[in-house]
């Protein structure tokens, strides 16, 4: 039986689900979903990141990301330290629930430019070196997911994980 290729639409919807599934592990909803208050800013030993520094790193990179791919006129933060928050700990609780908002926003954001059958995605960014839509997306996935596993991670090290 000849196989037919897969449709676009399929192949978009695919791609927009990589972004937030959980399929083979925790998805950022799970691992995010009651972390102590407490232990947000702790380093544990032999860790070199906090949760919260983990959070707003991914943060700030999807909001570079996503911002990069829409927009001509984007600057990029300055690398490194402009990808990492100054201090471990967030300022306070309201920090932590907007960087959280502001993270689910970013995917959601992108899950859209993803479904939009006008976001030709191996078209070149015109204003980029090379990169497309698809590239940008799977950077994404593939950064999350990465920093996704540390923070489960870290998590688990604070004892702080009830999850799996």
């Amino acid at each position: 039986m000849a196989k037919r290729p897969l449709s676009e639409k399929a192949v978009r919807e695919k791609l927009s689900e990589l972004l937030s599934w959980g399929e083979a592990h925790a998805d950022w909803k799970k691992a995010i979903d009651g972390v102590s208050e407490s232990k947000r800013g702790i380093r544990p030993q032999g860790i070199p990141y906090s949760l919260w520094e983990l959070l707003e790193h991914v943060r700030i990179a999807q909001w570079d990301i996503i911002a990069f791919t829409k927009d001509a006129k984007h600057k990029s933060p300055e690398w490194p330290s402009g990808y990492w928050p100054k201090s471990p700990a967030p300022p306070d609780a309201a920090a932590w629930d907007k960087t959280v908002k502001e993270f689910f926003k970013g995917i959601k954001e992108l899950q859209k430019l993803t479904l939009d059958p006008k976001v030709q995605l191996d078209q070149k960014i015109a204003h980029g070196t090379g990169q497309t839509p698809l590239r940008q997306i799977l950077l994404l996935a593939d950064h999350n997911a990465y920093h996704l596993g540390q923070f489960v991670l870290v998590r688990r090290a604070l004892d702080d994980w009830k999850g799996n």
